[in-house]
């Protein structure tokens, strides 16, 4: 099976070293220094004490790789309707594309039901290009809970985790689900195969739609934001509107909000993405982690007040800084 990481960065170098290690067929969509590093003297991760270094095929051409069977997307997820025409020639009558992004995917109301199937999201598929250009049915969803970190061109550090679950969107047990899951699991990774992946994108959801905005708003850690009377009762609040929207379109919480946010917590002195993109000037995914949540509430008419008004201000402390 021929495999194409399509945004080869700190996430996308993790799981390119672990899958070319267990001797998979993989290659790098990457760009700039990162490229030229990766190019020339191969991908380093460092995990713990070790160093693996892999050469792998790596381009910012993705037509010199052919069609594939899987494309993981490891972009932000604000980046991908820009790479749709790049991504074009990787497609071949059965492959499949992974959305390992955070927020909600663009395939969401694929074989969702009632009477929101086949419902687009303009907050995060602008025109609706990915659903008409790349296709539902293709999609697979993949939950990203590793951290990792770009610590140069052609280094990614591994902070923790190995676990991506991933799922059809009719929750069925596929043929090309269960090869993604034990190619997966080959490269030293858990792939648990979810029969309701929507469930899993919504818990981790619940979190970003709080944490990466507030963090964002006052640079404070997940520990910090849990932790202070003021941040944690917003941090509630924003989740509870959240969950009862999720509810609606029929996801299950598993976990209930003080337990969610006490996991936060326990996490320590993290900076969440939002925040880390805001200190190095790059966009952040303010639309696919809360912008979508407030979609969604429109579609359901669920009021969001504490949602839109952290909204309304991370949208204009990003236009502040060149960034939205």
């Amino acid at each position: 099976m021929k495999v194409c990481i399509y945004g080869a960065g700190a996430i996308g170098g993790y799981l390119g070293v672990q899958l070319a290690q267990s001797g998979a067929d993989v290659s790098l969509v990457a760009r700039g220094a990162h490229l030229a590093a990766m190019q020339q003297n191969g991908l380093k991760l460092l995990i713990g004490d070790e160093e693996r270094v892999v050469k792998v095929r790596a381009t910012d051409k993705p037509s010199e790789l052919g069609q594939q069977d899987f494309i993981i997307i490891c972009l932000k997820a604000h980046s991908i309707t820009g790479a749709i025409d790049a991504m074009k020639p990787l497609l071949g009558s059965h492959t499949r594309i992974v959305t390992a992004v955070n927020g909600v995917p663009y395939w969401y109301f694929y074989k969702h039901g009632n009477q929101f199937e086949g419902r687009t999201l303009e907050s995060i598929d602008p025109g609706a290009r990915q659903w008409n250009e790349l296709g539902p049915e293709r999609g697979i969803g993949c939950i990203v809970y590793p951290a990792t970190e770009l610590e140069g061109p052609g280094v990614v550090r591994h902070v923790y985790g190995d676990k991506f679950p991933v799922g059809e969107a009719s929750g069925e047990t596929t043929t090309d689900v269960e090869n993604l899951s034990k190619l997966l699991e080959a490269a030293g990774l858990k792939a648990p195969i979810l029969d309701r992946i929507r469930d899993e994108i919504w818990l981790k959801l619940w979190g970003n739609v709080c944490f990466n905005p507030i963090s964002a708003l006052t640079h404070a850690t997940l520990d910090v934001i849990a932790s202070d009377p003021a941040t944690r009762a917003l941090a509630k609040a924003m989740m509870l509107e959240a969950q009862a929207i999720g509810e609606t379109f029929g996801v299950k919480f598993r976990v209930d909000v003080e337990r969610r946010i006490e996991g936060a917590r326990k996490v320590g002195a993290h900076k969440t993405s939002m925040l880390q993109d805001l200190e190095r000037g790059r966009p952040m995914e303010i639309d696919p982690l809360v912008t979508v949540v407030q979609e969604m509430g429109r579609m359901t008419g669920i009021p969001t007040p504490a949602i839109d008004s952290v909204l309304g201000l991370v949208i204009q402390r990003a236009k502040v800084a060149g960034l939205y």
